[in-house]
């Protein structure tokens, strides 16, 4: 367990997430000593997600630990969310002897078999000696390609084994570049040249390709607007002129699914063709041609056929398209579609400004911009709450605005905004949260309190499973999902005074902007999360359709023009 420690130290890894046991305890004793910081955290999902959270924020492998049986079982959640969203992550179970493994031991369990359709690896050491070795390869398989998590699986009697390390002559295995085969750099040219109406769709993979750079400069090179998904928010700034915004049946502007529509040719970077993001297929293909380009070969064509498939890291493609634009002394301008664009901007909008009480959700977000500057780090997971957010909410930077995408885990907000906060101590870090969706894992901010981990929770409480209530209404009914009792149902700010937070709660929208910057203060001050409680209209809906023509807007709107002029 020592050499497993140095590996983890050699590979970048300075805080690991984890709950002792029994069946882990020689990685424990190894651990001690070895500068390696360790958080106790009171759930091993918790320990998943702040690992996750670490991860999305420093683009390097999270770890999390656990003992044998139900501490593996914990974890799946974490490793399918991981999954989902191309996070690399390492989970480390314990596990019971080897010899005991087939009667049925205490907290003995076939976790490897469990995690493996959750993992690009699950794996239980047998032999002593592959242990640094299976550790190497784990690091490499969750960097490589499209990156995920690993588990590795360590009986008790493996781990208390001596072998012969030497991590003096030892390194990480190199994870080789997926660059783009030439000739369909030169066709991607061609066919981006050739539109009329171009736009880039900036996915998740630009952003875990640390590609923003590469996307901006070629995005400024053609005059080309560039869209975002809902992962890959932040990886183009949303106050450039070419920013297209996000098209979609839920996280979406209006404007943006208009611009969407208009467009002849769509270059995908690194996007998976979500059905959040897609909605009905036939409306969202249309007529117009897709590029594909993504680091995993099977992801091409997974959600339909593209026009033309690259198979390439988002960076490399988009450093090879620069090149080839070079080569062909291509100098483009903004021009008659980036003015549509802006009509679209200008008038077809949502509100966001109001004032009525209770208070209407977008206005939180209207006071979260305002607050807010574009080096804060957001988590938020799944809702009512985070489509508003997706819709309402801006981001600047690639990594500062981290969601839990596709499989969407309540809970997921406090242990990421641990892990997001041990990965930049001195960044200031806000988590979005729902009333429900916060009591899932609150237990873990015991662990922010323990270890002094300031950060500030924006709640939206409106005492409903809102955006499951706002599905029920296709089915003509309202059936258990109001968890409203006495006054406001759970009383959140005494959970945060249980443990040892504080918090405050708003209920008329002039005091969102004071208490947000209370909370700012009083995190610095204490070292501890602040809540601040923003009780929102009951059954308030967010704009949502089937299809990027058919998205229902619940909130007056200014009335569309007749007519806004599309480039011929």
């Amino acid at each position: 367990m020592q050499a497993v420690v140095e590996v983890l130290a050699s590979e970048g890894v300075d805080t690991v997430f984890g709950c002792p046991g029994a069946a882990i305890l020689p990685l424990y004793q190894a651990l001690q000593g070895s500068g390696i910081d360790h958080l106790v955290v009171r759930h091993e999902e918790g320990a998943t997600h702040m690992a996750d959270g670490w991860s999305r924020t420093t683009g390097n492998v999270g770890v999390a630990i656990g003992t044998s049986g139900p501490a593996g079982t914990n974890m799946i959640t974490g490793l399918y969310t991981a999954q989902a969203d191309s996070i690399p992550i390492l989970c480390i179970t314990g596990q019971a002897v080897s010899s005991k493994l087939h009667q049925e031991a205490f907290q003995a369990v076939d976790i490897v078999e469990i995690a493996k359709p959750v993992t690009k690896w699950a794996v239980q050491i047998k032999e002593a000696a592959q242990a640094p070795w299976i550790f190497r390869e784990a690091f490499r398989l969750a960097r490589s390609g499209r990156p995920g998590p690993v588990l590795i699986d360590l009986p008790l009697d493996v781990q208390k084994q001596e072998i012969e390390w030497d991590s003096t002559v030892d390194a990480p295995l190199p994870v080789p570049a997926v660059t783009p085969a030439p000739a369909r750099v030169e066709r991607a040219a061609d066919m981006l040249l050739a539109a009329r109406r171009p736009l880039i769709l900036a996915g998740g993979g630009v952003v875990l390709g640390e590609a923003s750079e590469q996307l901006r400069a070629v995005a400024e090179r053609l005059g080309v607007p560039v869209g975002v998904t809902l992962m890959g928010k932040g990886s183009f700034p949303e106050d450039h002129e070419l920013f297209a915004g996000m098209a979609g049946v839920q996280t979406s502007q209006r404007w943006a699914n208009a611009a969407f529509l208009d467009a002849d040719l769509v270059l995908a970077l690194g996007a998976r063709f979500g059905d959040r993001h897609t909605g009905a297929l036939d409306v969202y293909r249309g007529e117009r041609k897709f590029i594909h380009v993504d680091i995993e070969p099977t992801q091409l064509g997974r959600v339909f056929g593209p026009d033309l498939g690259i198979v390439s890291d988002t960076r490399e493609f988009l450093v090879a398209l620069l090149a080839e634009l070079d080569r062909r002394e291509v100098r483009g301008e903004p021009g008659e579609w980036v003015r549509h664009l802006g009509e679209l901007k200008r008038k077809l909008p949502r509100r966001e400004d109001f004032d009525s009480t209770p208070i209407k959700a977008p206005r939180v977000f209207a006071e979260i911009n305002k607050t807010y500057g574009p080096d804060t780090y957001f988590v938020t997971a799944i809702g009512l709450y985070q489509i508003w957010s997706g819709q309402f909410q801006r981001a600047h930077k690639p990594r500062h605005y981290q969601v839990c995408g596709q499989a969407g885990p309540l809970g997921w907000e406090i242990p990421a905004a641990i892990g997001v906060k041990r990965a930049k101590p001195d960044a200031e870090v806000v988590g979005v949260v729902g009333d429900y969706s916060f009591q899932f894992l609150v237990e873990e901010l015991a662990v922010a309190a323990q270890y002094d981990i300031p950060f500030v929770l924006i709640m939206l409480n409106n005492t409903y499973l809102g955006l499951i209530r706002q599905a029920e209404t296709g089915y003509g009914m309202n059936f258990q999902v109001d968890i409203h009792y006495d006054e406001n149902g759970t009383d959140n700010l005494k959970i945060m005074e249980a443990y040892g937070c504080s918090g405050t709660r708003v209920e008329e929208a002039g005091g969102i902007a004071p208490a947000l910057e209370w909370a700012r203060k009083e995190a610095e001050r204490t070292s501890r999360p602040v809540l601040v409680e923003v009780m929102i209209e009951r059954e308030g809906n967010a704009a949502m359709g089937t299809a990027l023509d058919n998205v229902v807007e619940f909130e007056a709107i200014e009335p569309e023009p007749d007519v806004i002029e599309l480039v011929p």
